[in-house]
């Protein structure tokens, strides 16, 4: 973020307790938030955006005069003062929830989310969710994130998914890792359990648009994702330039049944849609087992699998999608970060029913 030529009065550790001086380096861009947000210290973690509301809020002064325009003019030499407020409360609650940790450090923290928890309170789930979790787990050892003490939530997975999520501590962490998500350098891949055996080979799903195949048995799913034009609860595939590109590659792990009737799928997202890898699979042709929302609820293919299976499948009640490895450069320290969670219970004696119908 420092450009060349840039300085200020920060000098390791930003004592946040004071106003922060920054002196507008050479050649600075055109208008006052992209001057700063080059050159502001790194350890200041005031991202663009954060800059923006506090120039709208009066923060950001020159010559003691308050420049409320992000269009505002600098040149090279001002010096550039900025006010930032000590991060507020938040309005969640913290509640004494469970919590799989699996990683923690002063920056960023990695949990196991059970299926069931969601991620951020919203209308209908106010409570009860990972965010009002972590603030209890965290005991006010929270820096702001956005000029609010809370978890910085860079990604997120459906409240019936389980698996890995990491979560940012502070803004310099949330920052660090909201980059790589949005450039696609954090591996994330899922275990699914789908109907059917998505096969390379099979013209009908080479014959599915958005559908291509690499090497390695690797099924490419390529489309537009945005709310169903008439369903507002769901996502939906386009091809005519609406909705955000989204990219899953799939392939199959094992496959079950005789003849071969479901699989168990290593999902790796290139991007991370809402709903991306149920949508991507359901278009495909390989609803997830258990999904209410994207056709998965089919009957057990019970000639194949056998009753003891089809029951297993016919009694799943969530969509059989783990969130199973996470991969990332740590925000802070740059070392490559790289974690696994196993199955949870229920997909895992998914599974041992499905093997056992094979072993049958």
């Amino acid at each position: 973020m420092a450009g060349s030529g840039a300085s200020s009065s920060v000098s390791g550790v930003w004592d946040m307790d004071k106003p922060l001086r920054v002196i507008i380096g050479d050649t600075p861009p055109p208008r006052l938030d992209k001057a700063l947000a080059r050159d502001v210290p790194e350890e200041a973690a005031l991202s663009r955006t954060r800059l923006a509301r506090l120039i709208a809020e009066g923060a950001v002064t020159r010559d003691g005069v308050a420049l409320r325009d992000v269009k505002e003019k600098v040149t090279a030499g001002d010096e550039i003062v900025i006010a930032v407020p000590q991060a507020e409360e938040s309005h969640i609650g913290p509640e004494d929830i469970p919590l799989a940790i699996v990683w923690e450090d002063e920056d960023l923290v990695v949990v196991d989310k059970p299926a069931g928890m969601v991620v951020h309170p919203a209308p209908g789930t106010p409570t009860g969710t990972l965010v009002n979790a972590l603030l209890h787990h965290f005991g006010g050892r929270l820096s702001g994130v956005g000029g609010v003490a809370r978890p910085g939530i860079v990604h997120r997975i459906d409240k019936d998914t389980s698996g890995l999520l990491v979560v940012a501590k502070s803004d310099r962490a949330h920052h660090g890792l909201a980059a790589q998500f949005e450039a696609h350098s954090a591996d994330r891949a899922y275990l699914a359990v789908v109907y059917g055996v998505p096969d390379p080979a099979d013209p009908r799903l080479r014959g599915t648009r958005g559908v291509s195949l690499e090497l390695g048995g690797v099924i490419r799913i390529q489309s537009g994702l945005a709310r169903h034009r008439t369903d507002r609860q769901r996502q939906a595939v386009y091809f005519d330039g609406h909705g955000k590109h989204a990219v899953t590659r799939a392939r199959v792990l094992e496959s079950f049944g005789t003849p071969p009737s479901m699989a168990l799928v290593e999902c790796r997202l290139e991007t991370g849609r809402t709903h991306q890898i149920r949508v991507h699979m359901a278009h495909a042709g390989h609803g997830l087992v258990g999904d209410p929302v994207y056709g998965g609820r089919r009957k057990p293919p019970l000639k194949a699998i056998g009753p003891v299976a089809g029951e297993a499948v016919a009694g799943f009640c969530r969509q059989a999608l783990h969130a199973a490895e996470l991969g990332f450069d740590h925000p802070v320290t740059g070392e490559r970060m790289h974690f696994e969670a196993p199955l949870p219970e229920d997909m895992a004696a998914l599974l041992a029913a499905l093997e056992d119908s094979v072993r049958g």
